[in-house]
Protein backbone atom coordinates (compact mmCIF):
# COMPACT_ATOMS: atom_id res chain seq x y z
CA UNK A 1 0.00 0.00 0.00
CA UNK A 2 1.27 3.49 -0.86
CA UNK A 3 2.64 5.41 2.13
CA UNK A 4 0.36 8.37 1.44
CA UNK A 5 -2.70 6.12 1.66
CA UNK A 6 -1.50 4.68 4.95
CA UNK A 7 -1.12 8.16 6.42
CA UNK A 8 -4.61 9.03 5.12
CA UNK A 9 -6.08 5.92 6.79
CA UNK A 10 -4.46 6.91 10.10
CA UNK A 11 -5.91 10.42 9.82
CA UNK A 12 -9.42 9.10 9.04
CA UNK A 13 -9.20 6.54 11.87
CA UNK A 14 -8.18 9.17 14.45
CA UNK A 15 -10.73 11.69 13.17
CA UNK A 16 -13.60 9.21 13.54
CA UNK A 17 -12.67 8.50 17.17
CA UNK A 18 -12.13 12.23 17.81
CA UNK A 19 -15.71 13.12 16.82
CA UNK A 20 -17.44 10.22 18.57
CA UNK A 21 -19.17 11.73 21.64
CA UNK A 22 -17.20 11.08 24.82
CA UNK A 23 -18.91 8.69 27.30
CA UNK A 24 -20.47 10.15 30.42
CA UNK A 25 -17.83 10.89 33.01
CA UNK A 26 -14.99 11.22 30.49
CA UNK A 27 -13.46 14.62 29.84
CA UNK A 28 -13.45 15.74 26.21
CA UNK A 29 -9.72 16.42 26.55
CA UNK A 30 -9.16 12.81 27.66
CA UNK A 31 -11.22 11.47 24.75
CA UNK A 32 -9.25 13.53 22.24
CA UNK A 33 -6.02 12.25 23.79
CA UNK A 34 -7.31 8.70 23.32
CA UNK A 35 -7.96 9.41 19.63
CA UNK A 36 -4.38 10.63 19.20
CA UNK A 37 -2.93 7.68 21.12
CA UNK A 38 -4.91 5.09 19.13
CA UNK A 39 -4.02 6.86 15.89
CA UNK A 40 -0.34 6.70 16.81
CA UNK A 41 -0.57 2.97 17.58
CA UNK A 42 -2.45 2.39 14.30
CA UNK A 43 0.24 4.29 12.40
CA UNK A 44 2.92 2.11 13.98
CA UNK A 45 1.03 -1.08 13.19
CA UNK A 46 0.50 -0.35 9.47
CA UNK A 47 3.97 1.24 9.05
CA UNK A 48 2.58 4.55 7.86
CA UNK A 49 5.78 6.20 9.10
CA UNK A 50 8.85 5.06 11.06
CA UNK A 51 7.97 4.48 14.70
CA UNK A 52 9.94 7.45 16.00
CA UNK A 53 8.28 9.74 13.46
CA UNK A 54 4.78 8.42 14.27
CA UNK A 55 5.17 8.94 18.01
CA UNK A 56 6.79 12.37 17.65
CA UNK A 57 3.96 13.55 15.36
CA UNK A 58 1.49 12.15 17.88
CA UNK A 59 3.05 14.31 20.59
CA UNK A 60 2.88 17.36 18.33
CA UNK A 61 -0.85 16.76 17.73
CA UNK A 62 -1.40 16.27 21.48
CA UNK A 63 0.24 19.62 22.25
CA UNK A 64 -1.24 21.44 19.25
CA UNK A 65 -4.80 20.41 20.14
CA UNK A 66 -4.24 21.19 23.85
CA UNK A 67 -4.87 17.55 24.72
CA UNK A 68 -1.60 17.67 26.66
CA UNK A 69 0.49 20.49 28.01
CA UNK A 70 3.98 20.74 26.50
CA UNK A 71 5.67 19.79 29.79
CA UNK A 72 3.48 16.68 30.06
CA UNK A 73 3.86 15.70 26.40
CA UNK A 74 7.65 15.83 26.49
CA UNK A 75 7.96 14.95 30.15
CA UNK A 76 8.27 11.31 29.13
CA UNK A 77 11.90 11.98 28.24
CA UNK A 78 12.64 12.92 31.84
CA UNK A 79 11.18 9.69 33.19
CA UNK A 80 13.87 7.49 34.81
CA UNK A 81 12.65 4.39 32.96
CA UNK A 82 13.42 6.00 29.58
CA UNK A 83 16.99 6.76 30.63
CA UNK A 84 17.34 3.29 32.08
CA UNK A 85 16.35 1.84 28.70
CA UNK A 86 18.77 4.10 26.83
CA UNK A 87 21.50 3.19 29.32
CA UNK A 88 20.90 -0.52 28.75
CA UNK A 89 21.81 -0.08 25.07
CA UNK A 90 25.02 1.71 26.08
CA UNK A 91 25.93 -0.99 28.62
CA UNK A 92 25.39 -3.63 25.94
CA UNK A 93 27.72 -1.72 23.63
CA UNK A 94 30.32 -1.68 26.40
CA UNK A 95 30.10 -5.46 26.68
CA UNK A 96 30.67 -5.85 22.94
CA UNK A 97 33.44 -3.25 22.53
CA UNK A 98 35.41 -4.52 25.55
CA UNK A 99 35.19 -8.15 24.45
CA UNK A 100 33.65 -9.24 27.75
CA UNK A 101 30.33 -10.02 26.09
CA UNK A 102 31.96 -12.48 23.69
CA UNK A 103 33.79 -14.20 26.57
CA UNK A 104 30.57 -14.54 28.61
CA UNK A 105 28.63 -15.73 25.56
CA UNK A 106 31.13 -18.44 24.69
CA UNK A 107 31.33 -19.55 28.31
CA UNK A 108 27.55 -19.69 28.57
CA UNK A 109 27.28 -21.73 25.39
CA UNK A 110 30.03 -24.10 26.49
CA UNK A 111 28.16 -24.75 29.74
CA UNK A 112 24.56 -24.81 28.48
CA UNK A 113 24.78 -24.88 24.73
CA UNK A 114 24.47 -28.59 24.07
CA UNK A 115 21.51 -27.33 22.07
CA UNK A 116 19.89 -24.04 21.13
CA UNK A 117 17.08 -24.94 23.53
CA UNK A 118 19.67 -25.31 26.30
CA UNK A 119 20.62 -21.67 25.79
CA UNK A 120 16.97 -20.72 26.15
CA UNK A 121 16.72 -22.54 29.45
CA UNK A 122 19.97 -20.95 30.57
CA UNK A 123 18.56 -17.48 29.93
CA UNK A 124 15.34 -18.39 31.76
CA UNK A 125 17.23 -19.74 34.77
CA UNK A 126 19.49 -16.69 34.91
CA UNK A 127 16.49 -14.39 34.80
CA UNK A 128 14.75 -16.22 37.64
CA UNK A 129 17.82 -16.11 39.88
CA UNK A 130 18.46 -12.41 39.25
CA UNK A 131 14.81 -11.54 39.89
CA UNK A 132 15.25 -12.57 43.51
CA UNK A 133 17.66 -9.70 44.19
CA UNK A 134 17.23 -7.08 41.44
CA UNK A 135 13.87 -5.29 41.78
CA UNK A 136 13.95 -3.72 38.32
CA UNK A 137 13.09 -5.85 35.30
CA UNK A 138 14.56 -3.16 33.05
CA UNK A 139 17.88 -3.14 34.87
CA UNK A 140 17.95 -6.93 35.08
CA UNK A 141 16.98 -7.76 31.52
CA UNK A 142 18.33 -4.66 29.81
CA UNK A 143 21.53 -4.22 31.78
CA UNK A 144 22.54 -7.84 32.34
CA UNK A 145 20.75 -10.27 29.99
CA UNK A 146 20.52 -8.07 26.89
CA UNK A 147 24.30 -7.64 26.54
CA UNK A 148 24.72 -11.43 26.82
CA UNK A 149 21.97 -12.06 24.25
CA UNK A 150 23.58 -9.51 21.92
CA UNK A 151 26.90 -11.32 22.26
CA UNK A 152 25.22 -14.67 21.60
CA UNK A 153 23.71 -13.26 18.41
CA UNK A 154 27.12 -11.98 17.35
CA UNK A 155 28.58 -15.43 18.04
CA UNK A 156 26.04 -17.91 16.66
CA UNK A 157 23.34 -15.78 15.02
CA UNK A 158 23.43 -13.08 12.37
CA UNK A 159 24.03 -9.59 13.72
CA UNK A 160 23.38 -8.09 10.26
CA UNK A 161 20.02 -9.81 9.75
CA UNK A 162 16.86 -7.81 9.20
CA UNK A 163 13.73 -8.39 11.32
CA UNK A 164 12.48 -12.00 11.23
CA UNK A 165 15.28 -13.15 8.90
CA UNK A 166 17.29 -15.09 11.49
CA UNK A 167 15.40 -17.75 13.52
CA UNK A 168 18.29 -17.89 16.02
CA UNK A 169 18.14 -14.12 16.58
CA UNK A 170 14.35 -14.19 16.99
CA UNK A 171 14.48 -17.15 19.38
CA UNK A 172 17.10 -15.58 21.63
CA UNK A 173 15.44 -12.15 21.73
CA UNK A 174 11.95 -13.49 22.38
CA UNK A 175 13.16 -16.03 24.95
CA UNK A 176 14.97 -13.30 26.87
CA UNK A 177 11.87 -11.09 26.76
CA UNK A 178 9.23 -13.61 27.73
CA UNK A 179 11.29 -15.32 30.43
CA UNK A 180 11.94 -11.89 31.96
CA UNK A 181 8.17 -11.53 32.33
CA UNK A 182 7.92 -14.91 34.04
CA UNK A 183 10.67 -14.03 36.52
CA UNK A 184 8.96 -10.69 37.22
CA UNK A 185 5.76 -12.55 38.09
CA UNK A 186 7.52 -15.13 40.27
CA UNK A 187 8.98 -12.78 42.87
CA UNK A 188 7.82 -9.69 44.71
CA UNK A 189 11.26 -8.24 43.94
CA UNK A 190 10.95 -9.11 40.23
CA UNK A 191 9.38 -5.85 39.07
CA UNK A 192 9.17 -2.36 40.56
CA UNK A 193 5.37 -2.28 40.30
CA UNK A 194 5.00 -5.35 42.51
CA UNK A 195 5.66 -3.25 45.59
CA UNK A 196 2.76 -0.98 44.56
CA UNK A 197 0.49 -4.03 44.32
CA UNK A 198 1.36 -4.98 47.91
CA UNK A 199 0.62 -1.43 49.02
CA UNK A 200 -2.75 -1.32 47.22
CA UNK A 201 -3.68 -4.73 48.64
CA UNK A 202 -3.72 -3.18 52.11
CA UNK A 203 -6.92 -1.40 51.05
CA UNK A 204 -8.70 -4.77 51.25
CA UNK A 205 -6.76 -5.81 54.36
CA UNK A 206 -4.52 -8.29 52.54
CA UNK A 207 -0.84 -8.63 53.41
CA UNK A 208 1.41 -10.21 50.78
CA UNK A 209 4.90 -11.21 51.90
CA UNK A 210 7.88 -12.10 49.70
CA UNK A 211 7.65 -15.76 50.73
CA UNK A 212 3.89 -16.00 50.14
CA UNK A 213 4.24 -14.45 46.68
CA UNK A 214 7.15 -16.75 45.74
CA UNK A 215 5.44 -19.91 47.06
CA UNK A 216 2.19 -19.14 45.22
CA UNK A 217 4.09 -18.46 41.99
CA UNK A 218 6.43 -21.45 42.31
CA UNK A 219 4.51 -24.14 40.40
CA UNK A 220 3.04 -22.00 37.56
CA UNK A 221 6.34 -20.13 37.28
CA UNK A 222 8.44 -23.28 36.91
CA UNK A 223 5.96 -24.73 34.43
CA UNK A 224 6.16 -21.52 32.40
CA UNK A 225 9.97 -21.68 32.41
CA UNK A 226 9.78 -25.24 31.08
CA UNK A 227 7.14 -24.60 28.42
CA UNK A 228 7.92 -21.16 26.96
CA UNK A 229 11.49 -21.72 25.67
CA UNK A 230 10.30 -25.00 24.15
CA UNK A 231 7.31 -23.27 22.51
CA UNK A 232 9.53 -20.52 21.11
CA UNK A 233 11.97 -23.08 19.71
CA UNK A 234 9.12 -24.91 17.97
CA UNK A 235 7.71 -21.61 16.70
CA UNK A 236 10.92 -20.05 15.36
CA UNK A 237 12.74 -23.31 14.49
CA UNK A 238 16.27 -22.00 15.19
CA UNK A 239 19.01 -24.27 13.87
CA UNK A 240 22.75 -24.18 14.03
CA UNK A 241 23.16 -27.42 12.15
CA UNK A 242 25.06 -29.88 14.33
CA UNK A 243 24.59 -29.09 18.03
CA UNK A 244 27.68 -31.16 18.89
CA UNK A 245 29.66 -29.05 16.43
CA UNK A 246 28.27 -25.90 18.07
CA UNK A 247 29.51 -27.07 21.47
CA UNK A 248 32.94 -28.06 20.11
CA UNK A 249 33.33 -24.83 18.17
CA UNK A 250 32.32 -22.76 21.19
CA UNK A 251 34.76 -24.46 23.53
CA UNK A 252 37.55 -23.97 21.00
CA UNK A 253 36.72 -20.28 20.61
CA UNK A 254 36.43 -19.80 24.37
CA UNK A 255 39.83 -21.42 24.84
CA UNK A 256 41.37 -19.23 22.13
CA UNK A 257 40.38 -16.03 23.92
CA UNK A 258 43.24 -16.42 26.38
CA UNK A 259 43.53 -14.32 29.51
CA UNK A 260 41.16 -11.44 30.17
CA UNK A 261 42.30 -8.12 28.75
CA UNK A 262 42.47 -4.90 30.75
CA UNK A 263 39.30 -3.66 29.04
CA UNK A 264 37.42 -6.84 29.93
CA UNK A 265 38.50 -6.59 33.57
CA UNK A 266 37.38 -2.95 33.77
CA UNK A 267 34.05 -3.79 32.13
CA UNK A 268 33.66 -6.75 34.48
CA UNK A 269 34.26 -4.49 37.49
CA UNK A 270 31.68 -1.97 36.23
CA UNK A 271 29.24 -4.82 35.59
CA UNK A 272 29.61 -6.18 39.13
CA UNK A 273 29.26 -2.65 40.52
CA UNK A 274 26.00 -2.22 38.60
CA UNK A 275 24.64 -5.50 39.95
CA UNK A 276 25.50 -4.37 43.48
CA UNK A 277 23.87 -0.96 42.96
CA UNK A 278 20.74 -2.50 41.45
CA UNK A 279 20.53 -5.07 44.24
CA UNK A 280 21.04 -2.57 47.09
CA UNK A 281 19.42 0.48 45.53
CA UNK A 282 16.61 0.66 48.06
CA UNK A 283 19.10 0.48 50.93
CA UNK A 284 21.62 3.03 49.66
CA UNK A 285 18.92 5.19 48.02
CA UNK A 286 20.31 5.08 44.48
CA UNK A 287 17.72 4.40 41.77
CA UNK A 288 18.26 1.93 38.92
CA UNK A 289 18.41 4.80 36.41
CA UNK A 290 21.08 6.66 38.38
CA UNK A 291 23.01 3.40 38.73
CA UNK A 292 23.10 2.83 34.99
CA UNK A 293 24.23 6.43 34.42
CA UNK A 294 27.04 5.86 36.91
CA UNK A 295 28.03 2.79 34.90
CA UNK A 296 28.01 4.73 31.63
CA UNK A 297 30.08 7.51 33.18
CA UNK A 298 32.67 4.99 34.34
CA UNK A 299 32.80 3.41 30.89
CA UNK A 300 33.42 6.83 29.34
CA UNK A 301 36.06 7.76 31.91
CA UNK A 302 37.94 4.47 31.41
CA UNK A 303 37.62 4.67 27.61
CA UNK A 304 35.68 1.41 27.39
CA UNK A 305 33.27 3.31 25.16
CA UNK A 306 33.68 6.58 23.29
CA UNK A 307 31.10 9.34 23.12
CA UNK A 308 31.18 9.20 19.32
CA UNK A 309 30.26 5.50 19.49
CA UNK A 310 27.23 6.25 21.66
CA UNK A 311 26.02 8.94 19.27
CA UNK A 312 26.23 6.40 16.45
CA UNK A 313 23.89 3.91 18.17
CA UNK A 314 20.81 4.75 16.09
CA UNK A 315 18.70 1.96 17.57
CA UNK A 316 19.24 3.27 21.08
CA UNK A 317 18.24 6.84 20.25
CA UNK A 318 15.31 5.70 18.10
CA UNK A 319 13.99 3.65 21.03
CA UNK A 320 14.53 6.61 23.35
CA UNK A 321 12.36 8.79 21.08
CA UNK A 322 9.43 6.45 20.49
CA UNK A 323 9.22 4.95 23.97
CA UNK A 324 9.44 8.36 25.66
CA UNK A 325 6.60 9.59 23.44
CA UNK A 326 4.37 6.57 24.04
CA UNK A 327 5.05 6.76 27.77
CA UNK A 328 4.02 10.44 27.80
CA UNK A 329 0.80 9.76 25.89
CA UNK A 330 -0.15 6.78 28.06
CA UNK A 331 0.67 8.78 31.18
CA UNK A 332 -1.47 11.62 29.81
CA UNK A 333 -4.46 9.29 29.48
CA UNK A 334 -3.93 8.22 33.07
CA UNK A 335 -3.52 11.79 34.34
CA UNK A 336 -6.69 12.88 32.53
CA UNK A 337 -8.61 10.16 34.37
CA UNK A 338 -9.53 7.94 31.42
CA UNK A 339 -7.79 4.83 32.80
CA UNK A 340 -9.42 5.12 36.22
CA UNK A 341 -12.82 5.80 34.61
CA UNK A 342 -12.44 2.67 32.50
CA UNK A 343 -11.52 0.56 35.54
CA UNK A 344 -14.55 1.81 37.48
CA UNK A 345 -16.79 1.34 34.44
CA UNK A 346 -15.72 -2.29 34.00
CA UNK A 347 -16.02 -2.98 37.71
CA UNK A 348 -19.58 -1.62 37.70
CA UNK A 349 -20.60 -3.74 34.70
CA UNK A 350 -19.44 -7.01 36.21
CA UNK A 351 -20.25 -6.52 39.87
CA UNK A 352 -23.66 -8.25 39.66
CA UNK A 353 -22.56 -11.41 37.84
CA UNK A 354 -21.66 -14.82 39.31
CA UNK A 355 -18.30 -15.19 41.02
CA UNK A 356 -16.64 -17.06 38.14
CA UNK A 357 -17.98 -14.76 35.40
CA UNK A 358 -17.24 -11.56 37.31
CA UNK A 359 -13.72 -12.55 38.34
CA UNK A 360 -12.88 -13.92 34.88
CA UNK A 361 -14.23 -10.78 33.23
CA UNK A 362 -12.31 -8.46 35.54
CA UNK A 363 -9.06 -10.34 34.97
CA UNK A 364 -9.60 -10.60 31.20
CA UNK A 365 -10.24 -6.88 30.78
CA UNK A 366 -7.43 -5.94 33.15
CA UNK A 367 -5.03 -8.20 31.24
CA UNK A 368 -5.83 -7.13 27.69
CA UNK A 369 -6.27 -3.45 28.46
CA UNK A 370 -2.47 -3.42 28.69
CA UNK A 371 -2.43 -2.71 24.96
CA UNK A 372 -3.13 0.88 26.03
CA UNK A 373 -0.27 1.19 28.53
CA UNK A 374 3.45 1.76 28.08
CA UNK A 375 4.25 0.87 31.68
CA UNK A 376 3.18 -1.99 33.94
CA UNK A 377 3.42 0.26 36.99
CA UNK A 378 1.21 2.92 35.36
CA UNK A 379 -1.37 0.25 34.51
CA UNK A 380 -1.33 -1.01 38.09
CA UNK A 381 -1.71 2.49 39.49
CA UNK A 382 -4.56 3.39 37.15
CA UNK A 383 -6.75 0.29 37.21
CA UNK A 384 -5.84 -2.21 39.90
CA UNK A 385 -7.50 -0.71 42.98
CA UNK A 386 -11.07 -0.26 41.62
CA UNK A 387 -11.02 -3.77 40.10
CA UNK A 388 -9.48 -5.24 43.23
CA UNK A 389 -12.13 -3.64 45.44
CA UNK A 390 -14.94 -5.18 43.36
CA UNK A 391 -13.23 -8.59 43.13
CA UNK A 392 -12.61 -8.64 46.90
CA UNK A 393 -16.38 -8.47 47.49
CA UNK A 394 -16.89 -11.73 45.62
CA UNK A 395 -17.22 -14.95 47.58
CA UNK A 396 -13.60 -15.98 47.15
CA UNK A 397 -10.40 -15.62 49.16
CA UNK A 398 -9.13 -11.99 49.11
CA UNK A 399 -5.54 -13.29 49.16
CA UNK A 400 -6.19 -15.41 46.07
CA UNK A 401 -7.88 -12.49 44.32
CA UNK A 402 -4.92 -10.22 45.09
CA UNK A 403 -2.39 -12.76 43.82
CA UNK A 404 -4.39 -13.34 40.62
CA UNK A 405 -4.25 -9.63 39.84
CA UNK A 406 -0.62 -9.46 40.97
CA UNK A 407 0.46 -12.15 38.53
CA UNK A 408 -1.65 -10.61 35.74
CA UNK A 409 0.08 -7.28 36.44
CA UNK A 410 3.33 -8.84 35.24
CA UNK A 411 2.17 -11.32 32.62
CA UNK A 412 0.23 -8.81 30.52
CA UNK A 413 3.53 -7.21 29.47
CA UNK A 414 3.92 -10.06 26.95
CA UNK A 415 1.44 -8.41 24.59
CA UNK A 416 3.36 -5.51 23.01
CA UNK A 417 6.80 -4.15 22.24
CA UNK A 418 6.25 -1.17 24.58
CA UNK A 419 4.36 -2.68 27.52
CA UNK A 420 7.23 -2.74 30.04
CA UNK A 421 10.86 -1.66 30.40
CA UNK A 422 12.58 -4.68 28.79
CA UNK A 423 10.27 -4.68 25.74
CA UNK A 424 11.64 -1.60 23.92
CA UNK A 425 15.21 -2.66 24.69
CA UNK A 426 14.87 -6.11 23.15
CA UNK A 427 12.59 -4.94 20.35
CA UNK A 428 15.04 -2.10 19.66
CA UNK A 429 17.68 -4.67 18.68
CA UNK A 430 15.81 -4.84 15.38
CA UNK A 431 15.65 -8.62 14.96
CA UNK A 432 11.88 -9.14 15.39
CA UNK A 433 9.16 -7.24 13.51
CA UNK A 434 6.20 -5.59 15.25
CA UNK A 435 3.70 -7.95 13.64
CA UNK A 436 5.66 -11.02 14.75
CA UNK A 437 6.16 -9.55 18.24
CA UNK A 438 2.44 -8.92 18.70
CA UNK A 439 1.42 -12.28 17.21
CA UNK A 440 3.77 -14.27 19.45
CA UNK A 441 2.82 -12.10 22.42
CA UNK A 442 -0.88 -12.85 21.97
CA UNK A 443 -0.27 -16.59 21.67
CA UNK A 444 1.88 -16.54 24.79
CA UNK A 445 -0.78 -14.53 26.63
CA UNK A 446 -3.13 -17.50 26.09
CA UNK A 447 -0.44 -19.88 27.35
CA UNK A 448 -0.05 -17.71 30.46
CA UNK A 449 -3.79 -17.80 31.08
CA UNK A 450 -3.86 -21.61 30.87
CA UNK A 451 -0.79 -22.05 33.09
CA UNK A 452 -1.29 -19.32 35.69
CA UNK A 453 -5.08 -19.13 35.92
CA UNK A 454 -5.81 -22.77 35.02
CA UNK A 455 -3.05 -24.99 36.41
CA UNK A 456 -2.33 -22.29 39.00
CA UNK A 457 -5.75 -22.70 40.56
CA UNK A 458 -5.00 -26.37 41.20
CA UNK A 459 -1.69 -25.46 42.86
CA UNK A 460 -3.27 -22.75 44.99
CA UNK A 461 -5.95 -25.20 46.13
CA UNK A 462 -3.27 -27.69 47.15
CA UNK A 463 -1.37 -25.12 49.22
CA UNK A 464 -4.56 -23.88 50.91
CA UNK A 465 -5.00 -20.39 49.43
CA UNK A 466 -8.72 -21.06 48.97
Amino acid sequence: MNKSYRILFVFIFSTIIWFIPAPDGVKLQAWHMLAIFLGTIFSIMIHALPMGASTLIGLVFAVGTHSLEFKDAFGGYSDPIVWLILGAFFIAHGFVSSGLGKRIAYRLISLLGRSILGLGYGLALGEAILAMVIPSSTARTGGILFPIVSSLINSIGDSDAKPDQSPINSFLIMTAFHTSIISSAMFLTGMAGNALIVKLASAINVEITWSLWAFAALAPGLLSIIILPFFLKVYFKPKFGDDALLLKLTKEKYGSLGAMTKEEKIMGFIFLLLIMLWSMGSVIHISAAVSVLIGISLMLLTNIIKWEDLLALKGAWNTFIWFGALLAMASGLNKLGLSTWFGNFVAGLLSDYTVFVALSGLLFIYFYSHYFFASSTAHIGAMLLPLLLVASNLEISPILVTLLFAFASNLFACLTHYGNGPAPILYGSGFVSISKWWKVGFIISLIHIVIWFGFGMIWWKLIGLY
